[in-house]
């Protein structure tokens, strides 16, 4: 069986995540493809498309938003995802059990004898009037009939057993707003995939296919990972006549498609600035391909991070008018023209249209500290 070493890998990862070279795509298209980008940062998909795509405009993405083609949405790992419309719709149901499962890991004492689907029921009952709520309104509204969870326990099991959106303005380019939600079903004017009745997994087969398209070759302990989903052994052992498979350094068995792009291993990786939680590092649980162990916390962390030869080499901030990054390790004199380069162009796409001086970055610096240059 082939073995693909952390580079080889880190080139296919870039390639699926449209890193490598940024792609002619619309943004609604590189949402599906990336399988929805972590959102709990209102701000942070905007730049990760602006990273991966050649012309994106993001009031594009905004749009989306408002006319509801793409929605804000717990989903994978129990974080909040931008997600399409169709995918939502699509995969909500195979996350439920997950949802509530994480939501009981924090607050089990909290919501002991609570019946889930008691409180499914009344949930959608509160939001039937269509009147976008906080989670505090939502637990409020509940609270009589359960009072002894607390408004938080009992608004974070409501958020896991009705399936919402953050509704915009929240996640609009440029825009703070605070947290409304509405049941997706209401928003999207259509009703989510029930799970399947007859014991198979098509959802988890859909993933399996998807996450493989945006991340793989990799292992099947990636793909949970990734999606936090526990029963996907079906779902590889139905599809595994149609997968290939390698093996990395470690030894670990790597699923993939056949046509997927592996480019060689030598193929030149440009410097490419990441948003705070990033799946492109987040979304495997051998991160070694594109991040070091030494650096691991940074992709937990929220840090935004610079990829230099395609591995997590930086970390970069906006203050004061001024992109800062400042290198892990030191620069060669041709990573730092590099990265200057990408950082001013971050620095225009920042500037771009900005009616307000707030908004405007005038110049950028590579930072000394903790590189020892």
């Amino acid at each position: 069986m082939t073995v693909l070493d952390h580079r080889a890998l880190n080139r296919a990862t870039l390639a699926r995540q449209l890193l490598l070279e940024r792609a002619d795509v619309p943004a609604l298209d590189a949402v599906a493809h990336l399988g929805g980008l972590q959102a709990q940062e209102p701000q942070e998909p905007f730049f990760g498309l602006w990273s991966r795509l050649r012309a994106f405009d993001p009031t594009e993405l905004s749009d989306h938003l408002v006319r509801r083609r793409v929605v804000r949405t717990h989903l994978m790992r129990r974080t909040m995802h931008l997600v399409t419309a169709d995918d939502a719709l699509a995969w909500r149901a195979r996350h439920d059990t997950m949802l509530r499962q994480r939501v009981l890991g924090v607050y089990r004492g909290e919501l002991d004898g609570t019946d889930h689907d008691e409180l499914a029921a009344a949930g959608r009952e509160v939001m039937a009037d269509g009147e976008p709520r906080s989670m505090t309104q939502l637990a409020r509204a509940l609270a009589e009939r359960w009072p002894e969870p607390g408004p938080r326990a009992l608004g974070e099991m409501l958020l896991a057993v009705v399936p919402v959106v953050q509704l915009p303005p929240r996640g609009l380019w440029r825009t703070k707003a605070g947290v409304r939600y509405l049941s997706l079903a209401s928003w999207l004017e259509r009703e989510v995939v029930p799970p399947s009745s007859d014991g198979s997994d098509p959802v988890g087969q859909a993933l399996l296919r998807r996450y493989l398209a945006a991340f793989g070759p990799a292992a099947s302990a990636d793909l949970r990972a990734w999606c936090g989903l526990a029963g996907l052994s079906a779902a590889v052992a139905a599809l595994r006549d149609e997968l290939i498979t390698f093996r990395d350094e470690r030894g670990r068995e790597l699923l993939d498609l056949p046509d997927a792009p592996r480019p060689d291993p030598d193929t030149p990786a440009p410097v490419r600035f990441l948003p705070a939680f990033d799946n492109a590092i987040l979304g495997y649980h051998d991160r070694s391909r594109i991040i070091d162990d030494a650096h691991r916390g940074l992709s937990v962390a929220g840090a935004r991070v610079v990829l230099v030869d395609g591995r997590v080499a930086a970390t970069w901030t906006v203050e004061e008018k001024t992109v800062t990054v400042t290198p892990l390790a030191r620069f060669t004199r041709p990573e730092h023209t590099a990265v200057t380069e990408e950082a001013q162009a971050l620095a225009t796409f920042l500037s771009a249209d900005s009616a307000d001086s707030d908004h405007g970055i005038h110049r950028v610096r590579i930072s000394t500290s903790g590189s020892g240059q």
